[in-house]
């Protein structure tokens, strides 16, 4: 845990996350749970939408994406409920395998005007894929945060 607050963060800083792996196994139990289109669920039904596999869920991908970022450990004293997301993004499918980490830099520093213990941080993330290097998804987070 590197306990980072708003005041040590910087635009333009980056940070990447470790890999973690796609498995069909977590796809089926995802998509069975939250978002069970056929694509997600059966290989025939997604080669008949042009896929050669099932493929995850945006919200698996996006759910996994932020997973990766909050296990940097940046900041578990100083984190505050989120205000959101902006300009969410999905660029390619995730197939089965696919073996993805994520590339987040610092876009933008909010001091808060009304409680100035309080800032948000915004940062834009990209999700790759670390064999082809391709973009998979990418989301703009805001995270609020508690001041030094």
């Amino acid at each position: 845990m590197l306990n980072m607050f708003f005041d040590d963060f910087a635009v333009g800083q980056v940070f990447e996350t470790k890999v973690a792996t796609v498995s069909s196994a977590d796809i089926l139990a995802f998509a069975n749970a939250f978002d069970p289109n056929p694509f997600h669920l059966d290989k025939a039904a997604a080669r008949c939408h042009g896929f050669p596999d099932i493929i995850a869920p945006g919200m698996h991908t996006l759910s996994l994406s932020l997973k990766l970022f909050f296990d940097l450990n940046l900041w578990d004293e100083a984190v505050l409920p989120s205000p959101g997301m902006e300009n969410v993004r999905w660029h390619r499918p995730v197939l089965p395998d696919t073996t993805m980490f994520v590339r987040a830099t610092v876009s933008q520093m909010l001091p808060s005007r009304s409680k100035p213990d309080w800032g948000i941080i915004k940062v834009h993330q990209e999700t790759l894929d670390r064999s082809s290097g391709a973009l998979l998804l990418t989301v703009d987070a805001l995270h609020r945060l508690k001041r030094r």
